[in-house]
């Protein structure tokens, strides 16, 4: 068995090459999908994709990572480490389930330490039809200038902003203003976009090649950067169906595991959200049934989050900052979104490869 801390980058060239070893250690193709921009260190981006199984299965697994960049230095240390594990992988196999693994879908967002694409957009709100009329969020209209100030770090008087709004309305309040997803500012934080960007349109791609004959589909969408420290919760991540969140609880929330959420019932951590990814899963694959979840791994507290965002959201608007403050701003996105330590790991690759297990129990069920 790997050591857990071993299947972890600190970059995403480093990541991508142990994906690719993995992938090949295990004897198993990769299709990569070329990104049109190249990465921090000018490396070569993609989304690589990797297919562990019968390509005419009627059952299969994604494991998906860096639908938020930054989130995928978690997400790609759960997937090589799952290619390693061939205790993990015999049990699929025997059971007939495929596993297909997506690792990086925003690519760019992965390499420059950014959760946004490089349109800006946040993934998991760019999954909407964009010639209808896009929701509005009052909420973030009335405080983006305060999120986004001139000046960085801001001055007291933004602070003291930001804390009356949080304390008129209420700590939710603010997450769903800030988090839920806008439209309108495409410099801001959480912006859905008014097109599909790249990911968007590729993730797609990979569904019409891979999901098209299988009958039974589950999707594990690895996330960080809500909770308690290295807790992941199940997120229910199905359309709002009672049937589908059911499902959800009954195949991962066995012993052991935490309840599976939802945004739509108010259990979750998460605000209630729209323009999600797995939403492309009912238009590529209608001929299946659908079940899955985002794995929302903790960091840091909510606020200390939120300042991170606010912070590298400033900076990518003002390139012009000083080299201290720019490489300052960026190690504070990566403790935001990733805890380098041993124990960490082990509790991530620890509930992730529970998740794993009970994926395919659910499927052969």
């Amino acid at each position: 068995m790997m050591n857990p801390s071993e299947a972890f980058s600190v970059s995403y060239a480093r990541a991508r090459a142990r994906f690719l070893a993995a992938a090949a250690n295990a004897n198993l193709p990769v299709v990569s999908h070329l990104h049109p921009l190249a990465g921090r260190d000018g490396e070569e981006l993609a989304m690589d994709v990797v297919l562990d199984g019968e390509p005419d299965a009627q059952r299969m697994l994604i494991v998906s990572s860096a639908c938020h960049g930054v989130e995928g230095y978690c997400g790609s240390g759960v997937q090589v480490y799952a290619l390693h594990d061939e205790a993990w992988r015999q049990q699929a196999r025997a059971q007939g389930v495929a596993v297909l693994y997506v690792h990086a879908l925003n690519p760019y967002g992965f390499s420059h330490v950014r959760r946004t694409t490089h349109e800006n957009a946040d993934l998991n709100r760019n999954f909407h039809d964009f010639s209808k009329p896009l929701p509005v969020n009052l909420g973030y209209r009335n405080i983006h200038a305060l999120l986004l100030p001139e000046q960085w770090p801001p001055d007291a008087a933004n602070v003291a902003a930001i804390a009356d709004y949080v304390e008129k309305n209420g700590a939710r309040a603010f997450q769903s203003a800030v988090s839920g997803g806008q439209h309108e500012f495409a410099d801001g934080l959480f912006f859905g976009g008014t097109a599909p960007t790249w990911s968007n349109q590729t993730i797609r791609r990979v569904l019409r090649d891979y999901a098209r004959t299988a009958t039974r589909i589950a999707w594990i969408d690895l996330h960080t950067g809500l909770g308690p420290s290295g807790l992941g919760e199940r997120i229910c991540a199905c359309k709002d169906d009672p049937v589908a969140l059911a499902r959800a609880r009954q195949w991962w929330g066995g012993t052991g595991a935490t309840p599976v959420t939802s945004i739509y019932d108010g259990s979750s951590t998460s605000a209630l959200l729209t323009g999600l990814m797995w939403m492309a899963f009912y238009e590529e694959c209608p001929q299946a049934e659908y079940t899955g979840i985002a794995m929302e791994y903790g960091t840091l507290p909510f606020p200390e989050v939120t300042q991170a965002l606010r912070a590298e959201h400033w900076l990518n608007k003002h390139p012009e900052a000083p080299p201290a403050l720019a490489k300052q701003i960026k190690q504070q996105m990566m403790d935001a979104f990733y805890t380098d330590t041993d124990v960490w790991k082990e509790r991530i690759v620890s509930q992730a490869r529970e998740s794993l297990f009970q994926a395919v129990a659910g499927l052969s069920a």
